[in-house]
């Protein structure tokens, strides 16, 4: 499940891109205008802008503002960075690998097997959406369409 830091983050950052061009956004507004509280939002906003996602300016028309253009920050980055793997269990993890203790073998593991197909088709979705795409009126393509 997608913590609430990274849910934030993820609103904060796509107002940030709604507002690119336009100045430094101050964060009381943003948390305002999103529903964030703003002590938990200034400590994401910190980590966001360490890691190069974000920068910020001092002083008149200052404030926070994305580092790099809205199509080139993905929505995977935001969610890796705030909340890590994105693996549901550790053996499948591409960043955070560790063998699972409990499993006689990994190759033979039908769990491990359908969680690296969630964690793949989780992957493909948040790496290849941009914040630009989640700004635009356009529907988001479907990439996957099970019938369940």
């Amino acid at each position: 499940m997608l913590s609430a830091k990274a849910k934030y983050g993820l609103k904060a950052a796509l107002y940030l891109a709604e507002q690119e061009g336009l100045g430094g956004v101050l964060v009381a507004d943003i948390a305002e205008t999103q529903k964030i509280p703003k002590k938990f939002l200034d400590s994401i906003l910190l980590e966001l802008k360490n890691v190069g996602l974000l920068a910020s300016k001092k002083g008149k028309g200052g404030g926070y503002f994305l580092a790099k253009p809205a199509g080139k920050v993905m929505v995977g980055q935001i969610v890796r960075i705030l909340d890590g793997p994105l693996a549901l269990i550790p053996c499948v993890s591409q960043t955070a690998y560790r063998p699972c203790t409990d499993c006689a073998s990994e190759a033979a593991c039908r769990i491990r097997q359908v969680m690296q197909r969630v964690r793949d088709a989780t992957a493909e979705i948040l790496d290849n959406t941009s914040l630009l795409e989640l700004t635009s009126n356009k529907s988001m393509p479907q990439v996957f369409n099970y019938d369940i």
